[in-house]
């Protein structure tokens, strides 16, 4: 449940249903009628631009339905303005910049001028939400205003997943801040993005004429060429047989992608009746695109009326009967100095913008190392927390405490001297035999990193390695969340070990090539390093230039294997707590004096510099020391 105590305010949704679902309160008298006014809108623009998004919205309780309503107009806004073909493509992007940038600004100041953005910033402080989540989701509204072209599904996929994911995931976090968690099973997680997938083919087949108007053909090639001469067609708004194909091949995928059971087993039973009626409306509008035929060209295809209402009767039916039995925990309006989420202090009007990291606090600078010298991938064991605490007479989760603060200063350091590769082991397989109570500490804690979210203003690519399975769900959400919304950044990658073991990811990859090898799809006989490397769990991974270990122990610790089997190793005795940026840097100038052979014979006498035998250097001088 919610931290935030129950209370039965909230913005008005003015217009009540037959069987309106789940408690609703009274009208909020302290909100100011500007307000109440920016809520009214963008639940009118709703029901007039969306009827289908709207009936959706009416099956949850009325105390929800203004952050959805907020939600869906601002996604939308921002679209009308890249789409505005009324102005060149520059223009609508500078549209679109001040746009978010202006939001942005405003969400300190908890209000907007804009009536759609102020509902917005209302609904982000209410409801506790991190609107950074959709910094890159809003920059890619930006970059489609000069057009968009796809060479396959994976491109098209990572496309329209980058623009829905962060959206939905800000849907669930208001479920969530309700009381009413829309979790997802670890089996059902690529359904749900699959689910999103027919959304948004759903939605580029109904707008395909709209579309066409305006030179957009939102369509990947692959699909086309199956369909000789389909494209052409398109161009020239032809209804040919290759269209008629062409459309049939689609709303048949699109309808296998919105047709998964197995989305909703095990949901609460409100949230699951709104992604089964959503299905079932989808399926709906794509009987209609097939029904369409030559007119797909000229306008949008909708359902007829009583097929939405043979829907949406028992979808009311049920949401009333699942919300009747829910408490809810609904945040009451925000009063003037209440607290606010952070906004960042640099606005997402353009792709790759960000702030720098805080500097070292003593002044100190990172060393100059041309790119060519520095490392594209530094691996780092955090040794030492527990015995960091131990020496001071604490528990040992203070000093995963400590270490976790550590984790930022080396972030910091790593995007001072412009690293490419931080890969952190977290987590491993062999702690699941710690004591119990310490690996909950532990576990708590990644949650609670990763919900503050300390790099969302850095340019940071975060991603995951390793097992699901036996990690809590909620973790696995927040850590896909991170991954999801991250994925367009190009500065540093930090991969966090999470449940992670080395001969567990050799094993898992081994079993990969013995599937592939049984379709047919491999010969044994000829499997290669390449075609091990391409089905290992994180196949884009580049191979670790140096792997430093804190602690003074000097093992690996089964990690990373096969990336780190050329690695330059770098011990250093300080534990993982009192390390900071300067550990690292001084390690990276290290690497630089080592003379990596990969087997060759040296151009140089071994005794010109530090041999790869003898890999362990002095301590740091900073804390490490």
């Amino acid at each position: 449940m919610s931290d935030v105590p129950p209370a039965t305010t909230a913005p008005a949704d003015l217009e009540a249903t037959s069987t309106p679902p789940g408690p609703a309160g009274p009208p909020v008298s302290g909100d100011d009628p500007a307000l109440r006014a920016a809520y009214r809108l963008c639940r009118r623009r709703t029901k007039d631009e969306d009827p289908a998004e709207y009936a959706l919205i009416q099956l949850v309780p009325a105390a929800l339905r203004p952050a959805l309503h907020a939600l869906w107009a601002a996604a939308n806004a921002l679209d009308d303005l890249g789409d505005d073909r009324t102005a060149p493509a520059a223009e609508r992007a500078a549209r679109v910049g001040a746009w978010i940038t202006a939001l942005h600004r405003e969400l300190p100041t908890g209000s907007s001028p804009d009536p759609v953005r102020r509902a917005l910033v209302d609904t982000a402080n209410r409801w506790r939400l991190d609107l950074s989540e959709l910094r890159d989701a809003m920059a890619q509204v930006q970059e489609d205003t000069g057009g968009r072209h796809f060479t396959d599904w994976a491109e098209w996929r990572t496309w329209g997943r980058d623009n829905l994911l962060p959206w939905f995931g800000l849907v669930r976090t208001v479920f969530d801040r309700a009381g009413v968690p829309v979790a997802l099973r670890l089996d059902t997680r690529e359904t749900y993005e699959e689910f999103l997938d027919g959304v948004r083919l759903t939605d580029i087949l109904t707008d395909l004429a709209a579309d066409l108007s305006q030179g957009d053909l939102l369509l990947p090639a692959e699909a086309l060429d199956l369909h000789p001469g389909s494209a052409a067609d398109l161009a020239r708004r032809r209804w040919s047989p290759a269209v008629a194909a062409l459309v049939t091949h689609l709303t048949g995928l699109a309808r296998q992608w919105v047709s998964h059971e197995s989305l909703t087993y095990g949901m609460h039973p409100g949230p699951a009746t709104v992604l089964r009626t959503m299905a079932a409306l989808l399926r709906a509008q794509l009987d209609a695109i097939d029904a369409a035929g030559p007119a797909l060209l000229r306008s949008p295809p909708r359902p007829a009326l009583r097929t939405r209402a043979r829907i949406l009767a028992p979808a009311r039916t049920r949401a009333a009967l699942a919300w009747s039995l829910t408490p809810l925990t609904v945040p009451p309006p925000q009063r003037p100095g209440a607290h606010r989420p952070p906004a960042p202090t640099r606005p997402a009007s353009v792709p790759g913008t960000f702030r720098l990291p805080p500097p070292h606090p003593s002044g100190a600078r990172p060393p100059e190392i041309p790119p060519g010298d520095l490392p594209a991938h530094v691996a780092v064991i955090m040794d030492g927390n527990g015995r960091w605490a131990q020496q001071r007479g604490l528990p040992r989760h203070e000093g995963h405490r400590a270490g976790a603060t550590a984790v930022r200063e080396v972030v910091h350091g790593a995007l001072d001297v412009g690293l490419r590769h931080l890969t952190l082991y977290t987590f491993s397989t062999e702690n699941w035999h710690r004591d119990p109570e310490e690996v909950d500490a532990i576990l708590d804690l990644l949650h609670r990193e990763l919900a503050e979210n300390p790099f969302r203003d850095l340019d940071v690519r975060l991603r995951w390695h390793g097992r699901a399975g036996r990690l809590p769900p909620d973790l696995v959400d927040l850590l896909h969340l991170r991954e999801r919304t991250t994925r367009a950044r190009t500065g540093l990658t930090l991969t966090m070990c999470i449940d992670y073991g080395g001969r567990d990811e050799l094993t898992r990859t081994a079993a990969a090539l013995a599937r592939r090898a049984r379709e047919g799809r491999l010969e044994p006989g000829l499997i290669a390093e390449d075609d091990f490397a391409r089905h290992l769990p994180l196949a884009d991974m580049p191979d670790v230039d140096l792997l430093w270990r804190t602690g003074g122990e000097q093992r690996v610790s089964n990690f990373l294997p096969w990336h780190a089997a050329y690695a330059e190793l770098h011990f250093t005795p300080g534990l993982w707590p009192d390390t900071d940026r300067r550990d690292l840097w001084q390690a990276l100038t290290a690497y630089t004096h080592r003379q990596r052979h990969h087997g060759a014979t040296p151009a140089t006498s071994p005794t010109d510099g530090p041999s790869a035998a003898h890999c362990s250097t002095a301590p740091a001088a900073g804390p490490g020391g």
